[in-house]
């Protein structure tokens, strides 16, 4: 049954980005499997004839993804056991209307939040294992500032879909309503450089301008 504009409303965000990059997917002609030995409810096994991937799917609801170091400090949770990554993001934090889906190869992400991880690393940047690193997907690849090393995915991979999220456009091919609640990745506690860089973002503003202060 289709999500009509009026169901969009009703559902979390996260959940409605997390179908439609399954269905993106299954209209590549991949089918999608949960892969339960994983542990990790983001990871999906997709077959297409002998060809069989391991993908990871990330959502957004401000175009930027995140992976965690693990505790050893020498790779990266989830992302160090995948083929791909398909980030499923509305296309603006503002004024979201559309939601993107991109197909990246495993080893250009690794890369990526390898490069991000060493530059805020080199700029003294608190960040504590476990937690995720985030990178931007829209916006170009810069050293300034330091935020900004890994950027670019979602510029470098045209979207494999584009679903409108409002008015009477709105409208996707519902993969079942049971698994996509099941299968949607619990959010992680919120970091404070997290809260500041999505204030930042927010307000239009550099983090660096951002305060937070905690009382008891």
């Amino acid at each position: 049954m289709p999500v009509e504009s009026e169901d969009y409303r009703k559902k979390p965000m996260r959940t409605l980005l997390f179908r439609i990059a399954v269905m993106a997917l299954e209209e590549l002609g991949w089918k999608v499997e949960p892969l339960r030995r994983s542990g990790k409810s983001s990871v999906r096994q997709i077959t297409k004839g002998k060809t069989v991937k391991t993908v990871s799917i990330r959502t957004s609801r401000d175009t930027w993804i995140a992976f965690p170091r693990n505790e050893k400090d020498n790779g990266w949770k989830t992302l160090a056991d995948v083929d791909y990554v398909v980030a499923s993001t509305v296309d603006s934090f503002k004024n979201p209307r559309f939601a993107h889906v991109h197909m990246i190869e495993g080893d250009e992400m690794r890369a990526r939040f390898d490069r991000a991880y060493a530059a805020r690393k080199k700029a003294d940047y608190s960040m504590e294992l476990g937690r995720g690193i985030w990178i931007s997907l829209y916006d170009e690849e810069s050293n300034n500032p330091v935020t900004l090393v890994g950027a670019g995915a979602g510029l470098a991979h045209d979207a494999i879909k584009k679903v409108p999220l409002t008015g009477n456009d709105a409208n996707t091919s519902a993969v079942p309503e049971k698994r996509a609640n099941q299968d949607t990745e619990t959010t992680e506690a919120l970091s404070i450089p997290e809260a500041k860089r999505r204030l930042a973002l927010s307000l239009g503003v550099p983090e660096s301008n951002i305060t937070i202060t905690i009382s008891s």
